[in-house]
């Protein structure tokens, strides 16, 4: 398996449960904690640039249940994301069960991060790489557009380190779901949408995009990049064939120009969450990461070409 071509760039968080995202990355892909008798446990690689070992995963909570404590951070980085909750991060969510969702990557079993309503994950990273103010970024997600729902919000991306809304341009995250924030929606979806703050953005405005679509392939990739102060692109694809489909490329919304991003980053809530309320949210993840600077357009496409190779089944 090789590393996906986001490592190239400058990454500054780069996570998965089901795969390592660089070809030499050996570590853990994340931690279990069993009810039994609340022992963890590192779920690692089968091999270094592998799949998870889950067989590991299996026998550690054989008996008894287990959820998903910690995501690893394989950039180097140190952005390891806890669950949002006592215990974790802080807050009122719960960790993942780790059962939820099995599958194959490369023809070998892993787990997905199963995300429920009251499910979610945060780490405050604006001190360890993550870009903070009108600073561009890119990033990307694996998830899936058979569990999703119109809960706010399923995204993955930049946030407040408050946990609070503090107003248009503190996030920049990945949207995936059925929320039609602003109304006038064409269709059911899920789509990917833009995250940040004050709104879901399907393009540049509060108006509906045309060029939206929705995605309800079994695995979708989705991409967000926002140079932070003119202009930001999202897109989606089907993860296991096919390139990425460019749903907008241009003018930031008014009002987010400069953005003022935070630098905390989100898996599985809004940037208001999960402090001092309950996240409303589904959705899966598998993996993602996120780079300072203005990806190019090759780049995500090499991007995506990596991920159809992995072989998500």
């Amino acid at each position: 398996m090789t590393s996906t071509p986001w490592a190239a760039r400058p990454c500054v968080a780069a996570h998965s449960t089901t795969r390592a995202l660089y070809h030499s990355y050996s570590g853990n892909l994340y931690q279990v904690r069993r009810s039994s008798d609340n022992a963890t446990r590192d779920i690692g690689v089968l091999a270094a640039g592998g799949t998870a070992n889950a067989a590991a995963q299996d026998s550690f909570c054989a008996g008894t249940t287990c959820v998903i404590t910690v995501i690893y951070d394989q950039s180097g980085h140190g952005n390891n994301m806890l669950y949002q909750g006592p215990g974790g991060a802080g807050g009122k969510d719960t960790p993942a069960t780790a059962t939820s969702e099995s599958l194959t990557v490369g023809g070998s079993k892993a787990y997905s991060l199963y995300i429920k309503p009251g499910n979610s994950y945060w780490r405050d990273g604006h001190l360890t790489g993550v870009p903070t103010g009108s600073a561009p970024e890119g990033m990307y997600m694996v998830t899936s557009g058979t569990h999703v729902n119109s809960g706010c919000c399923f995204d993955y991306g930049n946030s407040e380190t408050t946990r609070k809304a503090d107003g248009a341009g503190a996030m920049d995250a990945i949207y995936f779901g059925t929320s039609c924030w602003f109304g006038g929606c064409s269709g059911s979806g899920p789509w990917v949408q833009a995250d940040l703050e004050w709104g879901l953005y399907p393009g540049g405005s509060q108006s509906w995009n045309p060029n939206q679509r929705a995605f309800t392939s079994k695995f979708v990739t989705a991409m967000l990049k926002n140079n932070g102060t003119s202009r930001f692109a999202i897109k989606g694809g089907n993860a296991q064939t096919g390139g990425m489909t460019t749903l907008w490329d241009g003018a930031l919304p008014p009002g987010y120009s400069p953005m003022k991003k935070q630098g905390a980053i989100i898996l599985g809530s809004g940037g208001d969450c999960c402090a001092t309320n309950t996240n409303l949210s589904q959705g899966t993840f598998y993996e993602g990461a996120i780079v300072s600077g203005y990806p190019s357009d090759a780049t995500e496409n090499a991007v995506q070409a990596n991920v159809t190779s992995a072989g998500y089944r």
